[in-house]
């Protein structure tokens, strides 16, 4: 391995036409973009003065499309886009944070199997039932702290706090400082 590939010194021309950069955009490791699949122009739009550390993952599939807003902080989520994920500006996510807009399966039993067979090695991929996604968006300034998990058409509003390990379900107010599984408010979480 070129250790360049994960120092940030890689060439970052090598990346999808359809990845957009700001100015002084810093992607430490070329791998992050390995699962980025979108076809979608932009598929990713990173603005001015973004830092994306070595433990971020873009897993975009074909008509996903992710943006995120200046001076943001990437320090390892991992994106999981079907369809629209939208971080605003300053916005800090911390490591092992999964930012889900879609489950990535159905939930009946029987579409599952269908599901299941289309994706196997052989399957025919057409075949795949549909699946749900809805847009998640978190708004400028808000933190997101280690291993919490932001589900599918969630929104996290301006300022708002979610601590770490927390499982966001529903949208978070702005300023407002979630906590636990599911995530709720800091004062719905005191004995």
């Amino acid at each position: 391995m070129d250790l360049r590939e994960i120092t940030g010194d890689w060439d970052y021309r090598t990346l999808p036409a359809n990845v957009v950069l700001g100015e002084r955009c810093f992607i430490e490791r070329k791998a992050s973009f390995k699962r980025f699949r979108s076809v979608r122009d932009p598929g990713l739009s990173l603005g001015s003065g973004v830092i994306v550390y070595t433990w971020a993952e873009f897993n975009v599939e074909p008509q996903g499309s992710i943006s995120v807003g200046d001076d943001c902080v990437l320090v390892g989520p991992v994106f999981m886009c079907a369809e629209r994920i939208s971080v605003g500006r300053r916005v800090v996510i911390s490591y092992h944070v999964t930012i889900a807009d879609s489950d990535f399966h159905p939930h009946g039993r029987a579409a599952r199997r269908e599901d299941a067979l289309a994706n196997a090695p052989g399957g025919d991929l057409r075949l795949r039932p549909r699946v749900e996604s809805r847009p998640v968006i978190i708004d400028d300034d808000a933190w997101i702290g280690i291993g919490a998990i932001v589900l599918k058409g969630v929104r996290i509003g301006r300022g708002a706090r979610v601590g770490a390990g927390a499982v966001v379900t529903r949208d978070v107010a702005d300023g407002a400082t979630v906590l636990g599984n599911p995530a709720r408010s800091a004062a719905e979480n005191l004995p």
